[in-house]
C-alpha cells in the first residue's frame, strides 16, 4: 500500500514494532490533588527508557476520591520492565523512596494480574518492628508509622506478563513549534486512554535512537536518517519540507491499550491540520524481525 494523506498530513505506508514487557501498577493517595501527584510524579521520575533507566513508568489515570480504595484523591501509576526480577527492584525501590517518603501518601495495588509483587510486604520493615498487619475484606495491608501519622501500604500487588512497550510513531513538521504543538495534541488524546502511558518527558521524545553505534558499548544512538541537521550528509527519511521530528513512544497494560492509544494520537495529530501541525506521520521498527506486536499505520487511521 502507497503512502496515504489524509486531512492533507501524509501517512507512511510503515508500521510500529513493539515488545512483550512486565508490568504492575499501583494507586497513591493524598490528602489533596496536589500531593498524590506530586507522589507519583517522584516516583515516576528517570523512568523515560528501559535502556538506562531500568524500567517505564508514568501515571496511567488520575482518579477522584469516590475511585480510590481510602477516599481520597489518587494518580493510578504504572511501571513496565523487561523481566520479572527488575520490575519487583523497580517498584521497592520507588515506592519506598518517593510514596512512603511523600506526606499524608497512601499505597495501593492498582492491578489484578496473573502473579504478585511484593510492596508492603517489604517496605514494612522500615516500621523496624512497629508495623502493624491488617485484613480488611480479604484484601492485606501493612501499616508503618512515621513521623506525620502512618503510612498505609497494601501487602502486594499484580504483574502481568501481556504487556506490550514500544508502540510508537513520529510526529514530522516543518518547524520545531508545530511538531511541539502536534506531538503535545497527541499526549493530551492518548492520556485519556486507560492501561496505556507515554514515559518519556510530557510524553514526547526527541532523541529517537537506533540500536547499537559506531561506538563500543552504545546500547542505542542518535538515529541519523530522522535527524534534519544531517539531511544533506546521510541517506535521510527526510523530504526538504520536514525540519523537525519528534517521537511518541507508547507503553500499554495490553495489545489493546497500545492499539487504541496509537489510534487516539493518530488521530489528534490528524485533526490539528498541516497548517498548525504535522504535515507528515511515520513510525519506527526493526523490519518486523525483533518485536512480536506490530501496528501498521494504515490500521491506526481514524
Amino acid at each position: 500500500m502507497p503512502n496515504v494523506s489524509v486531512n492533507g498530513i501524509v501517512i507512511d505506508d510503515t508500521f510500529a514494532e513493539a515488545f512483550g514487557m512486565r508490568a504492575t501498577a499501583i494507586i497513591i493517595t493524598a490528602p489533596n490533588r496536589k500531593w498524590a501527584r506530586q507522589a507519583a510524579i517522584t516516583m515516576t521520575g528517570f523512568a523515560t527508557s528501559v535502556i538506562g533507566c531500568g524500567c517505564e513508568a508514568a501515571i496511567d489515570v488520575e482518579l477522584p476520591p469516590s475511585a480510590t480504595p481510602d477516599g481520597r484523591p489518587g494518580c493510578r501509576v504504572m511501571i513496565f520492565a523487561m523481566g520479572t526480577d527488575e520490575l519487583q527492584k523497580q517498584l521497592l525501590n520507588r515506592v519506598g523512596q518517593c510514596v512512603l517518603t511523600s506526606p499524608g501518601s497512601a499505597c495501593f495495588a492498582g492491578l489484578e494480574g496473573s502473579a504478585a509483587l511484593k510492596l508492603g510486604s517489604a517496605l514494612r520493615y522500615f516500621g523496624d518492628g512497629w508495623q502493624i498487619s491488617k485484613k480488611i475484606g480479604g484484601r492485606h495491608f501493612w501499616r508503618v508509622p512515621v513521623m506525620d501519622g502512618e503510612f498505609l501500604c497494601e501487602a502486594t500487588t499484580g504483574l502481568t506478563k501481556a504487556a506490550v512497550g514500544g508502540g510508537n510513531f513520529f510526529v514530522m513538521a516543518e518547524t520545531s513549534a508545530r511538531a511541539l504543538l502536534a506531538a503535545e495534541v497527541a499526549v493530551a488524546a492518548i492520556g485519556l486512554v486507560p492501561g496505556a502511558i507515554v514515559p518519556f518527558p510530557g510524553g514526547i521524545a526527541r532523541s529517537g535512537s537506533k540500536i547499537g553505534g559506531k561506538y563500543k558499548g552504545m546500547i542505542a544512538s542518535a538515529n541519523e536518517a530522522y535527524a534534519p541537521t544531517l539531511r544533506g550528509v546521510v541517506r535521510s527519511e527526510l523530504g526538504a519540507d520536514i525540519n523537525a521530528v519528534l517521537e511518541i513512544v507508547i507503553d500499554g497494560e495490553t495489545n489493546d491499550a497500545v492499539a487504541a492509544a496509537m489510534k487516539a494520537g493518530i488521530k489528534a495529530v490528524i485533526e490539528l491540520g498541516p497548517k498548525r501541525g504535522a504535515v507528515r506521520i511515520s513510525a519506527g521498527n526493526y523490519g518486523g524481525k525483533l518485536g512480536k506486536f506490530i501496528y501498521s499505520l494504515k490500521d491506526m487511521l481514524p
